[in-house]
Order: C-alpha cells, then sequence, then structure tokens
C-alpha cells in the first residue's frame, strides 16, 4: 500500500475521531479543516495510484463531508435560477 492511500486511510480515520467529539458549531470549522486537508490527499492519490483509486478516495471523502457537499450543491443551484 502506497503512502497517499496510507494518508487517505489516516484522514478517514481523523474525520471520525474529530466528528465523536462534541462542538458548537456543528463540526464546520472541522469541516473546512477535513476539506483543506482532503484536497491535497485526493490529488496525491491520483497521481500516485491513478484514477480507480482516486474515485474510491473521492467516494469516501463524499461520503464524510456530504453535509458541506450538500449545501455547496444547494449554494450553486441558487446561483444558476
Amino acid at each position: 500500500m502506497t503512502a497517499s492511500l496510507w494518508a487517505a486511510c489516516l484522514w478517514v480515520v481523523l474525520a471520525f475521531i474529530l466528528q465523536s467529539i462534541p462542538s458548537s458549531d456543528n463540526h464546520w470549522r472541522r469541516a473546512y479543516v477535513l476539506i483543506a486537508l482532503g484536497i491535497p490527499i485526493l490529488i496525491w492519490v491520483f497521481v500516485q495510484n491513478g484514477a480507480m483509486f482516486g474515485v474510491v478516495v473521492a467516494v469516501a471523502q463524499a461520503s464524510v463531508l456530504r453535509w458541506p457537499l450538500y449545501y455547496l450543491y444547494k449554494w450553486m443551484r441558487g446561483r444558476s435560477d
């Protein structure tokens, strides 16, 4: 297993640890940190392992960050109407 896949696995573990700690802002600050860490890891996985593993990691990250993606979708849809 390559270093980029190890980093992606550690990112998922970090995400689940962060979600288990109570938060006053519904975890948004932690989501921003996860996004800032996740994008370079995703690019690293794509470059080092190819598209198949990159898509798997992207789906895993999207499942963890589903609410920020949902609100981004709503925001983008509101701007296009």
